[in-house]
């Protein structure tokens, strides 16, 4: 008699559901954040409206008809920093409606850490309307949502969680051969992609974002710095130049989006039919042979739709900022555990006038519009310096619509912390900041009454993390003391430019500071340009792996010169030269130094 009960319940209790936020079917305001995806296992959707809600996201599910239990995976931003004797309330606060009715929870409350949160039990029919609605624009977070009809059951975390994602994964598919896989879309891997396509070969170009330029994009807004096209090699960096725009009186730090011109660098790519491009692809594997020391493929997924790729090539860039694929393959790097530079959220803030003389009645709007809330969660300035206090006047300033850029490169944080494991922390320690200078600005002293944050980054632009080690590992001396290399391949140009907490605005904040200062005058300038050496564009363990950008090999002090992205770009034009001469030889990147460094000058003589 016990049979059929038993067959009846497995029927009715169909598998949970996993809704991954990033795969609404509108993402309304909402934006993906991937930034953090090999930390949480998945990217996650964040409502970044500057204090203003955005537009809800949308999404429908299908499941079997009846009640289900709602699991929200999320957390509260600010819960790192509130304790029981100073509790910060929570900013990123949303709610999940169901076919249009909120459920009895808000989320974003609570939880330090990312977790499931209880959403109660609703009644589903088999095709179900999903509402996530934002209700402060203050950067309100969600992984995922899951649905099941076992009323008893909770979601798993960790490696159980990331094997239930990996069970509803789609097949891999395969992508290739190539004869160059570029992991890593700023000005670095974008110029190595190029440089390798006009060279003939056939390349993959991963970026894990939706627009190329990495730090120079419109998403971070930092521009690119560093000279290029010096004797001997004066064709080195002419594609770094066709890339970066043209540079005009706003071609500077946090302006305007259309400064940075991101078509610019997408159409570029797009013109070479030997590039593959992949947006919104993540590289989060490698396949190696059993006794390690090279890469037979990578592998990859986007992180809209979740679709797992399988990339094989004959040899891998690592432009990567981070080292990500070389960390995955096992390469030697270093890291600088304390005392590094830190990551920068810029933002800017623009007036709501538009006529140089509006009437007082249209005036008293702007600024009523213009408004900004109170931030009690964010970093508590009012009675504190910071860069840009003391701009603005306290009655309103009109026709000057342009960007006004106070959220400069130094506003930067995370110094002494992990700069990959806690980069959470660190960018979400930039927006406490950003917030909390503006309500200093705008409630306590009054000033830009018509202005309102215009922009403010949500992806960080990163300065230092791995460092990929190779043959050579460049140090500071060696530019001060005008070291000669016989592989000389890449110009420095910029100062040994080495970032530090900003001694005039630490005090309060000694623990987690959030500007900067850095490194310049005697003994941080050199002659220049000085030529880095191609030993140090390559893997000294993994013998198909090429590095090009911040993760090259050098020492924490030798990164401040070569990092800025000019240099870089001009990196990935050597790498580009070099798997040319690879292909043409069937040789390692090693080789092309040992056995073919007179081919490598030529090419870089003659440019592509």
């Amino acid at each position: 008699m016990l049979m059929p009960n038993l067959l009846l319940t497995c029927v009715l209790l169909a598998p949970p559901h996993l809704v991954e936020a990033e795969s609404f079917d509108d993402l309304g305001g909402w934006v993906v954040d991937q930034q953090f995806m090999d930390l949480m296992g998945s990217p996650m959707v964040l409502a970044h409206g500057i204090g203003r809600p955005v537009a809800d996201a949308t999404t429908v599910v299908h499941t079997t008809s009846g009640p289900h239990r709602v699991w929200v995976r999320t957390r509260n931003w600010v819960a790192p920093w509130s304790t029981d004797e100073s509790p910060l309330p929570a900013p990123g606060r949303f709610e999940v409606h169901v076919e249009g009715t909120p459920l009895d929870v808000t989320f974003g409350e609570h939880g330090d850490a990312w977790a499931w949160h209880d959403g109660g039990v609703v009644d589903l029919d088999e095709s179900t309307t999903l509402t996530l609605h934002d209700l402060t624009g203050f950067n309100g977070r969600c992984d995922a949502i899951a649905l099941h009809s076992d009323l008893h059951w909770t979601p798993p975390e960790g490696a159980a969680l990331q094997d239930w994602r990996d069970a509803l994964a789609a097949p891999v598919q395969d992508m290739g051969p190539f004869d160059l896989i570029v992991v890593g879309g700023g000005t670095a891997g974008c110029s190595a992609a190029i440089t390798a396509a006009r060279s003939g070969l056939t390349v993959a170009l991963v970026q894990n974002r939706p627009v190329l330029g990495g730090n120079s994009s419109s998403e971070v807004r930092v521009w690119p710095e560093g000279h290029v096209q010096h004797e001997p090699y004066p064709a080195i960096g002419s594609v770094v130049m066709e890339l970066i725009p043209a540079k005009g009186p706003r071609s500077k730090n946090a302006q305007a989006a259309a400064v940075f011109d991101d078509d610019r660098k997408l159409d570029l790519i797009q013109s070479h039919d030997a590039i593959t491009l992949l947006l919104d692809t993540h590289v989060n594997g490698v396949e190696l042979p059993a006794k390690g020391g090279h890469i037979n493929a990578v592998l990859a997924q986007n992180i809209r739709t979740g679709q797992r790729l399988r990339l094989h090539g004959e040899l891998v860039l690592d432009s990567t900022g981070d080292g990500c694929v070389g960390a995955l393959a096992g390469a030697d790097f270093a890291i600088t555990t304390t005392g590094h530079m830190g990551a920068s959220n810029l933002w800017n803030i623009r007036c709501l006038c538009e006529d140089e003389d509006p009437l007082g009645a249209e005036l008293e709007a702007v600024c009523e519009d213009a408004t900004f809330p109170r931030c009690p969660w964010a970093l508590d300035l009012s009675d504190r310096p910071f860069p840009g206090r003391e701009w603005g006047k306290t009655v309103p300033v009109t026709g000057k619509t342009e960007p006004i850029s106070i959220g400069n490169w130094y506003w930067e944080s995370g110094f002494d912390l992990d700069s990959l494991g806690d980069m959470e922390r660190i960018r979400d320690y930039n927006l406490r900041a950003i917030f909390g200078a503006w309500d200093a600005i705008k409630n306590v002293d009054g000033r830009f009454p018509a202005h309102r944050l215009d922009w403010v980054a949500y992806i960080a632009g990163k300065r230092e993390s791995r460092r990929l080690l190779g043959d050579v590992v460049v140090q500071a001396e060696d530019l001060r003391d005008g070291r000669v290399f016989e592989d000389g391949c890449y110009p420095c140009t910029w100062g040994i430019d080495t970032h530090f907490p900003h001694p005039n605005y630490v005090e309060g904040f000694e623990d987690e500071p959030f500007i900067a200062d850095y490194t310049r005058g005697a003994g941080y300038d050199y002659d220049g340009p000085w030529w880095g050496p191609y030993r140090s564009l390559y893997s000294r363990t993994v013998d198909n792996l090429f590095m090009a950008g911040r993760n090259i090999s050098v020492t924490h002090e030798a990164l401040g010169a070569v990092r800025v992205m000019k240099t870089t770009g001009c990196m990935g034009e050597v790498v580009g030269m070099a798997a040319a001469v690879c292909r043409e030889h069937d040789c390692l990147p090693r080789d092309v130094y040992t056995n073919h460094l007179d081919e490598l000058k030529a090419r870089m003589r003659k440019g592509v």
